[in-house]
């Protein structure tokens, strides 16, 4: 199971929100390029980027900071937050980005979501953010009326490879991860899972690894010092 280190970036620098409320906000690190750097010195093989700005407003703001960080670190990055053209696919992809994650626009325009899949593969993955089974878009902002499970057939059929499962009541908690949800996603689809949200403890990725997820994000337990990076990556 791959471990995912998580970095938030909100106004240019390294953030975690309480269940994605902009208004919950904690800063951790100015430079969102060092944190990068900690992680992988520390053994991370991939990491995770989030554009909380991007999220909530549709447009890119951080890309270069992004860029900046791909250049700096030699494992490979999955970014997401305000995704919504294959143009910015592209900048991207061209500029180091392993993967980059679609969210709002897989719900809110399905025929981009199939342009980007199509043109560009395993390198497009999906973030199912969900509040008591059902999508939520926009930065978390709003809730949709569609089943999460339901999206996830969706999706496996037009091709996705890699999905982010999210429990947004889990999110920024530190009470564990919805080990419920999860297996049912997981068990539900073919596609690579990756879990997010309240992953607090050894014992938790340890239960994740168990229902066979293709990898878990970590975000706020290791920002609070209640996880120590070092300590999953040889636990798992």
């Amino acid at each position: 199971m791959i471990i995912f280190p998580a970095i938030d970036i909100l106004n240019g620098q390294c953030v975690r929100l309480i269940q994605g409320d902009y208004n919950q906000e904690k800063v951790y690190n100015n430079s969102p390029i060092e944190v990068a750097k900690k992680w992988e010195e520390k053994g991370a093989s991939y990491i995770h980027i989030v554009d909380l700005d991007g999220a909530k407003t549709g447009d890119s703001i951080n890309k270069s900071i992004i860029q900046d960080i791909t250049k700096s670190v030699n494992i490979p990055v999955q970014v997401g937050g305000g995704i919504r053209s294959l143009d910015t696919i592209s900048t991207y992809l061209d500029n180091g980005v392993s993967r980059v994650i679609i969210g709002t626009a897989a719900i809110s325009d399905p025929d981009f979501l199939k342009a980007a899949v199509k043109k560009y593969g395993d390198k497009i993955a999906v973030s199912l953010d969900a509040r008591n089974g059902f999508i939520a878009t926009d930065g978390w902002t709003d809730t949709s009326e569609v089943k999460a499970l339901d999206l996830v057939k969706d999706l496996e059929e037009i091709g996705v490879k890699t999905i982010v499962y999210t429990d947004i009541a889990k999110d920024g908690m530190l009470q564990g991860p919805n080990l419920e949800e999860q297996q049912t996603i997981n068990d539900a689809t073919a596609m690579n899972v990756i879990a997010s949200g309240g992953v607090t403890t050894k014992e938790d990725v340890g239960n994740l690894q168990a229902l066979n997820i293709y990898g878990t994000i970590i975000g706020k337990a290791l920002y609070d010092g209640k996880l120590d990076f070092e300590d999953v990556v040889e636990a798992k």
